[in-house]
């Protein structure tokens, strides 16, 4: 039973990830159909199956694809953890010392507002157009968006669990740990559910104007020299894997939050 009562939610989550995916290419498909004159840029689902599965020279082109892919999600991976892994640390500060947060959060939501391929030129120029500079553009569109919610996350917790913690002689920073954490799981998976897709964008933006490596550098290689089927399949591929990115990290969320969540009718 207990396993039951875990799956079902995984299933609520993933049925709806599912429909979503199947009308994104419904809709694709129904545009290219409504719009012909597009054909000429525009490939279908099946155009790029073939490209991609069954077409004489797909092997190759997989190959090919799948190594820029390599490249691409390293660099995600690693801004992924640094963008969130700085969001934590610096909601768990803002959130412990509020003065900090008066003194810092503003500056942060206006650094947030500028646009990331304005801040690209000095993001290179610090940190140049290797791996580093891209996995910099990746954390910085993880971290705040993560840093918002997780700080959210964490001021939602009980005040009477807070408070309890005070008064038998707990700090702040105990209260946090034991109380306002647990409370901010959902908060906290949340993040990391947006964030992933985030730090696929970032690092293909990274690599589009930085590094000149991985997916988001095929992906400009490709339009100068009319390789739009390739074109189409690497958008295609990197679609597919944020959604499966996406729903690891749900199933995950799931999971954790089924074994560490408050149960209804429990203390």
């Amino acid at each position: 039973m207990r396993t039951l009562g875990v799956l079902r939610p995984i299933g609520k989550f993933l049925l709806p990830l599912l429909v979503s995916l199947v009308l994104l290419v419904a809709l694709w498909w129904g545009f290219l159909q409504l719009y012909p004159q597009v054909g000429l840029v525009g490939k279908t689902p099946a155009e790029v199956w073939s490209y991609l599965v069954t077409g004489p020279t797909s092997d190759t082109v997989r190959r090919s694809i799948l190594g820029e892919l390599r490249i691409t999600l390293r660099d995600a991976a690693i801004g992924f953890g640094l963008g969130m892994g700085g969001a934590l640390l610096v909601a768990a500060l803002f959130v412990g010392v509020p003065a900090v947060a008066q003194a810092f959060l503003p500056v942060a939501m206006l650094l947030r507002s500028v646009p990331l391929v304005a801040l690209t030129p000095i993001i290179v120029l610090i940190f140049g157009r290797g791996l580093l500079g891209v996995t910099v553009m990746a954390a910085i569109v993880v971290f705040f968006p993560a840093l918002v919610m997780i700080m959210t996350g964490l001021r939602s917790a009980p005040k009477q669990a807070m408070e309890l913690v005070a008064v038998y002689g707990g700090s702040r920073w105990t209260a946090l740990y034991t109380v306002a954490v647990p409370a901010a799981l959902p908060s906290v998976f949340a993040a990391a559910r947006v964030s992933v897709p985030g730090a696929l964008i970032g690092a293909l933006l990274g690599e589009w104007l930085g590094s000149g490596t991985g997916l988001g550098a095929g992906l400009i290689r490709a339009i100068p020299t009319f390789q739009y089927n390739r074109l189409w399949a690497s958008v295609a591929v990197v679609t597919l894997v944020s959604v499966f990115a996406y729903a690891v990290v749900g199933v995950l969320e799931n999971l954790v939050l089924a074994r560490f969540a408050p149960q209804p009718g429990k203390d």
